[in-house]
């Protein structure tokens, strides 16, 4: 008891239990602190490549300069995915049989489930990791206190056995108990802020890629409407029968039959 006390006291008197709540307590950590620095940075980067697509293909005239650009360049965004995923359905269910089941319903319905296929898959990518963050920080505080429990536990029954029950002989291995709680909540505050900033992004990233689908969707069924539209036109003027001119006889009186009659 007359050692001093710290951590490292701490670390050289837990047991294997104790070891064991420590390493757990460090692997979320390492884990969350991974996931936060590398989502952020994908967030990051993946905001700015659909900010630019984005301006891109507003900016175009039609849709066939944005499927122009798909055949030189891979879509590196989930704006320019789902673009790509929606032109080619689109183009797809033209050639579908009308029997096949993928393209039951017609155009349109073949369009929303594939743009809702592809909302679906970014959704499920961009909540990969947030288990473990959520986990982390629920678990840590009480993988924590599960340590100092412990920890007071093995300090309680030293000290009964040295029978040096005073406040002074309790207040140290009791305080480096707790230094397991202090680490459990190290682990769960950053990791429950971080949690609750990816949740709200992915939300405001989900909605305005489903806002996008939906503007994209209409261009792609107006505008294969206006190309149909103009191609039935083009062939009712193809197929229509030339107007045969009608002449005017000239008129028969009665003095020309007297004159054919002469």
């Amino acid at each position: 008891m007359e050692q001093g006390l710290g951590f490292s006291n701490f670390l050289a008197q837990i047991d294997s239990v104790g070891i064991s709540v420590l390493v757990l307590l460090i692997s979320l950590s390492v884990a969350s602190w991974y996931l936060i620095i590398t989502k952020s940075i994908n967030n990051f980067i993946a905001k700015k490549r659909a900010t630019a697509f984005l301006n891109h293909f507003w900016n175009v005239e039609s849709l066939a300069e944005v499927k122009k650009s798909f055949n030189s360049e891979t879509p590196d965004n989930a704006f320019a995915e789902l673009a790509k995923l929606g032109i080619e359905a689109a183009a797809d269910s033209q050639l579908q049989d009308s029997y096949k089941l993928a393209a039951a319903g017609g155009t349109s319905e073949f369009l929303t489930r594939a743009l809702r296929n592809g909302i679906d898959q970014e959704a499920a990518r961009v909540e990969n990791g947030l288990t473990l963050i959520a986990s982390a920080g629920s678990a840590a505080p009480y993988i924590g206190l599960l340590g100092t429990v412990w920890g007071i536990y093995h300090a309680l029954i030293q000290i009964g056995l040295s029978g040096q029950g005073t406040l002074d002989k309790v207040a140290g291995p009791v305080g480096e108990a707790l230094i397991m709680t202090a680490l459990g909540l190290a682990v769960a505050i950053p990791a429950v802020l971080a949690y609750n900033a990816f949740v709200r992004r992915n939300r405001i990233w989900l909605a305005r890629l489903d806002a996008f689908a939906h503007d994209l969707f209409v261009l792609i069924t107006v505008g294969n409407g206006a190309a149909s539209n103009n191609e039935a036109a083009v062939q009712r003027t193809q197929s229509a029968p030339t107007p045969i001119p009608q002449t005017i006889a000239p008129a028969t009186t009665y003095s020309n039959l007297e004159e054919r009659g002469q």
